[in-house]
């Protein structure tokens, strides 16, 4: 349950560079009508919650959407969510999120960019703008081919990034520097930890 107060404790410790994960994910509602409409208007109450206290304290969001890309784009453009930006933590490929780029959001691509099923990320990636792209890891889940069924491990973001470079057709070293840069445009003070 989303409790504010653990939030204000912990929301200016240095190591503290965003407010996440937070958003919506509709993937397993309740099955009776009614419940499934209160759960999914409690999600947007704490959604929009998290968005106004990232906005207070001035940090980038880490957002989650599971199934409800419609619903959270909405959000995030109404409730000015541009203001500190962030994330969308694990790309789901939903073409209908991409104008979020317009809003100062970044695009967090994984593991699944090296899955075979992956065909709609694989088509989706070069239509992300190159300065909203980043890499990230959902360690310990979604493990890049060569290692899928293994525990997911920060370096394996290496498999990512070489089938990133392939992709967009520039090299591996572009990629990580790319990606390294845009993430330290969103992290600010990402720069700073040691």
């Amino acid at each position: 349950m989303y409790d504010e107060n653990i939030m204000e404790k912990y929301v200016n410790h240095p190591k503290c560079i965003a407010i996440g994960e937070c958003g919506l994910d509709y993937y397993r509602l309740p099955e009776d009508e009614e419940e499934k409409l209160v759960n999914i208007k409690k999600q947007k109450e704490v959604f929009i919650s998290q968005i106004e206290f990232a906005k207070k304290y001035k940090k980038p969001l880490i957002i989650h959407i599971r199934e409800a890309s419609n619903d959270s784009r909405q959000i995030l453009i109404d409730y000015n969510a541009k203001e500190v930006g962030g994330v969308l933590h694990c790309f789901n490929a939903s073409e209908h999120l991409l104008p979020l780029a317009e809003h100062n959001f970044y695009f967090g691509i994984g593991g699944v960019l090296t899955f075979k099923n992956a065909k709609k990320l694989v088509e989706i990636l070069p239509k992300i703008p190159k300065d909203k792209l980043l890499i990230e890891t959902d360690a310990p889940y979604l493990t890049p081919h060569p290692h899928r069924g293994e525990r997911n491990e920060p370096y394996y973001t290496i498999f990512v990034s070489s089938k990133m470079s392939e992709l967009l057709n520039i090299s591996d070293m572009e990629v990580q520097n790319l990606t390294t840069n845009n993430a330290k445009k969103l992290f600010k003070e990402f720069s700073s930890l040691s």
